[in-house]
């Protein structure tokens, strides 16, 4: 049948907005094709795949396949200081990669260790911990703070002079205590 013959069904045409997972998909494996990753859930999963605390310390770079074609290498890139706790992980990360692809296609993990910004490769940041919350700043430095800014007439300056104030104090009292323990 033809496109044109009317006793084909139309071609069915997207309404609306398309999910950007399927918008990239084609783009993905390619990219990733091009490394070595037959799998390109590897790659979009990392932190699913490994864990999240592994996850957080390194992500993988490329899978190099050796000339017999007896299992692939996958090359992991980490900063320097994770790179010893990541060594004795190695066997785990082996088995749930391998677990991801289905078979055992990665025989052996290699480490390559740097900082996250070093490599023109290797410029997609590392999960940073999760930023503390801030604490609640101490009432007499508030109230010192409000007096040294008590003259000032315009709110606006005043509020921003205050917080200054506020951050200089803190600092101040951070560092004595600091000294003194």
């Amino acid at each position: 049948m033809s496109k044109n013959d009317p006793q084909s069904p139309p071609e069915r045409r997207m309404r609306g907005f398309e999910a950007a997972g399927r918008l990239l998909r084609n783009r993905i494996r390619s990219a990733g094709e091009a490394r070595g990753f037959a799998v390109s859930r590897l790659l979009t999963h990392w932190a699913e795949v490994v864990g999240e605390d592994t996850a957080a310390q390194c992500r993988p770079v490329k899978i190099g396949y050796s000339k017999g074609g007896l299992g692939a290498t996958l090359t992991l890139l980490t900063t320097g200081a994770a790179a010893p706790m990541l060594q004795m992980q190695l066997p785990q990360i082996r088995e749930k990669v391998n677990a991801c692809y289905g078979y055992n296609a990665i025989s052996r993990i290699s480490l390559t260790q740097t900082a996250p910004t070093g490599f023109a490769e290797g410029q997609a940041q590392f999960t940073p911990k999760p930023k503390s919350e801030p604490r609640a700043p101490d009432p007499r430095i508030m109230a010192k703070a409000h007096e040294q800014v008590a003259d000032c007439t315009d709110e606006g300056l005043k509020s921003a002079l205050e917080q200054l104030a506020r951050n200089v104090l803190s600092r101040s009292a951070e560092r004595a205590g600091q000294k003194k323990g």
